[in-house]
């Protein structure tokens, strides 16, 4: 199974280096899509191997995403894509994890479920998590957790099926919307996650504002 690891990265130089080297060790390639950042994202995951696309500005997570995605499907022959942060909330060695799971039930998209690791998570983002989880989950038809989750696992035959139209933070809600309508086979796996107490790079008006588009389009679209 050829596995790419997709980081889309904005200002992670403090800690890209160090999931890059971890996930390159355990024999699977990176992709890192490096933002617009200021610092130096890029040349940091450069120098552990990672292969790098650069924005030469802030254009979004979802952009980055999106242009990962087409990277992958345009250049190479990856089967299997794990999408993680670059901020080191999310663990390295939790993407074996993912992969048996996957391998084991045939999951087509395999989501981290963070909500039995709460403990340190902001009260805000905890909240504003469960009411997201609870509207896509009835958008989609089937519980999922923890919607929000950025740490995720994507077979290549679904990726090839979706057209994704977001581009900020909204894009990973847009994934499991469509993923769901296509029948393609979700499932949840807990994860842990470190947070640092860095400075979150969602913005709660605009992208509450992005969200709620995205459902009332969603839900309209779907009782038509």
């Amino acid at each position: 199974m050829k596995v790419c690891v997709l980081i889309p990265s904005y200002n992670e130089s403090k800690t890209i280096s160090g999931i890059v080297r971890s996930i390159k060790t355990k024999g699977y390639d990176v992709l890192v899509v490096d933002d617009g950042s200021t610092d130096d994202t890029a040349k940091a995951a450069a120098r552990e191997g990672a292969v790098v696309i650069s924005h030469g500005k802030n254009l979004g997570k979802g952009a980055s995403i999106k242009e990962g995605f087409g990277y992958i499907l345009s250049t190479t022959n990856y089967e299997v894509i794990i999408i993680m942060d670059g901020d080191g909330q999310h663990q390295p060695e939790e993407v074996d994890k993912f992969l048996v799971h996957a391998d084991r039930y045939n999951d087509d998209l395999v989501i981290g479920n963070r909500m039995g690791y709460t403990k340190n998570m902001p009260l805000s983002r905890l909240l504003t998590n469960k009411l997201t989880s609870f509207l896509i989950s009835s958008i989609c038809k089937q519980r999922i957790p923890d919607t929000q989750c950025g740490f995720r696992l994507l077979r290549r035959s679904a990726l090839e099926r979706l057209d994704l139209t977001s581009s900020k933070y909204d894009t990973e809600s847009e994934m499991l919307i469509k993923a769901s309508r296509k029948g393609f086979k979700i499932a949840s796996l807990p994860v842990k996650t470190i947070y640092s107490g860095e400075k979150s790079e969602i913005h709660p008006v605009k992208d509450s504002i992005r969200f709620i588009f995205l459902f009332v389009k969603s839900y309209f679209s779907r009782n038509n």
